[in-house]
């Protein structure tokens, strides 16, 4: 298997000058960096950090299973397949089929689809849903060859809840036991309030495992069943995330991608540089950064840390695409504020080419003819990285070799695996948000939910 590669010059002092980093820099903290991986290694993987198990057996044999039966039982029959869920319930899904399956995929006739459309609402703006929704009942009025897949380990994610509830009332008017076969739940295999609906109801289910957090779930059936109902490559990604976990437990930092990563960024606030910008050179690739975006923000931003000190921890992530940001964003990127560090991510083999004519009409475009666009993209990225080191501003590259399933695979384990590290060297706790909770139950208030009156008068209190 090939493997990506992290190269982290763009950062070194050599590069940008005295506010770049050695590897001396490094070595002070080397014994917390083995200590934060040793720790990692030798988990037991019971608490919020269960997501560590899903590339190995038995869980992943389990999980294949589960998944493979579900497929092999509904898939052939399925024109769309709609998503309903929200954050981690949905970016991952995204990114895996933007990744690995056509921009274009929707497009497609049937007959050049390995699966059935895919549509995930990740949001309740009503023209969203509405469209969508119109769109699904265009192709299929009875909804005979639609599944729909509502993701949440509780069932009471508002925004979950309220688009699972319009899919049931357009429900309504088929046969209680057809509509049961349209509905795949992914939720608690035990408990919670969309776990007793599907047991009540007869709807398939999967499960969400235990210590697996939605921003971690993309390995887990969450992520895999679109992938596989989608012919996406389930294995080639757990096989990819395997091999990456498996050199991220290397307790020496230079030879271990994620640490070394989790410590460059950390090191990088330290400088002043508090916001990360992830700039793929790839359409296909920037769904993973809106990924990471959550995985980064909601893991590492945090008020206080494990021992109870006021800390306000964590750098921003911004997503950005090469080339296209580079006429809109680079300018402040390199004459701005000196408060980023810049991750480029190359794809070393382009599944298209795209020669570049040669024409005689315009002397002065001569130089593309013979190039392709692959070529170009690349001469755009290097010439980024030139810029970013003429400024002294740092940026580190992670190159995939291709885009198939074990590169994402491995690239989805080294984001998660460094976001890991990075919440110990933090000295925060990468598994919880209790910001995004208070958000929630203001939410919940303000819409009338039983229990909840007094989060809507403070809300009314503290805004009016």
């Amino acid at each position: 298997m090939e493997m990506l590669h992290v190269d982290f010059s763009g950062c070194s002092r050599q590069r940008i000058g005295s506010t770049g980093l050695d590897p001396e820099d490094q070595a002070a903290d080397h014994a917390l960096l083995a200590s934060l991986v040793r720790d990692l290694r030798d988990s037991d993987c019971s608490g919020m950090d269960g997501w560590r198990r899903l590339p190995h057996d038995p869980l992943r044999n389990r999980h294949l299973d589960s998944v493979r039966e579900t497929v092999d039982r509904i898939g052939d029959s399925v024109e769309n397949l709609v998503i309903l869920g929200i954050g981690g319930s949905a970016l991952g899904a995204i990114a895996v089929q933007a990744a690995l399956n056509p921009l274009t995929w929707n497009l497609l006739p049937a007959a050049e689809r390995s699966g059935p459309r895919l549509f995930v609402i990740d949001n309740v703006d009503p023209d969203l849903v509405a469209a969508t929704l119109r769109e699904v009942r265009r192709v299929d009025p009875g909804f005979e060859r639609t599944i729909f897949n509502v993701v949440s380990k509780s069932g009471e994610t508002a925004e979950t809840a309220a688009q699972f509830a319009i899919v049931q009332s357009m429900l309504e008017g088929v046969d209680a036991d057809a509509a049961a076969r349209r509905i795949v739940a992914t939720t608690d295999p035990r408990n919670g309030t969309l776990r007793r609906l599907a047991d009540e109801r007869g709807w398939t289910t999967l499960p969400i495992p235990d210590g697996v957090g939605g921003r971690f779930s993309v390995l887990s059936p969450v992520g895999l069943f679109p992938a596989l109902m989608c012919g996406i490559d389930v294995e080639g990604l757990l096989d990819g995330a395997a091999a990456m976990d498996a050199v991220c437990l290397d307790e020496d930092p230079a030879s271990n991608p994620a640490a070394r990563l989790a410590w460059m960024l950390i090191a990088m606030e330290r400088h002043g540089r508090r916001n990360h910008v992830l700039m793929p050179y790839s359409n296909r690739l920037a769904p993973l950064a809106d990924w990471y975006r959550q995985l980064w923000a909601e893991s590492l931003g945090k008020r206080t840390a494990l021992d109870g000190a006021i800390v306000h921890a964590g750098g921003t992530p911004i997503r950005a695409l090469g080339a296209t940001d580079q006429h809109s964003q680079v300018q402040l990127y390199r004459e701005g504020p000196d408060d980023k560090v810049f991750g480029l991510v190359a794809l070393e083999r382009h599944d298209e080419r795209l020669p570049i004519p040669s024409r005689n009409d315009a002397d002065s475009l001569q130089y593309l003819g013979g190039h392709d666009l692959a070529d170009l993209l690349n001469a755009e990225r290097r010439a980024t990285e030139y810029a970013f080191a003429e400024s002294a501003r740092p940026s580190y590259t992670i190159t995939i070799p291709r885009l198939d399933a074990p590169s994402i695979g491995q690239f989805i384990w080294l984001w998660q695996m460094t976001t890991a590290i990075a919440g110990g060297i933090l000295g925060v706790d990468p598994y919880d948000q209790p910001a995004v909770e208070t958000g929630k139950q203001a939410t919940f208030g303000l819409m009338g939910r039983p229990g909840f009156e007094d989060w809507s008068d403070l809300v009314q209190e503290k805004l009016d």
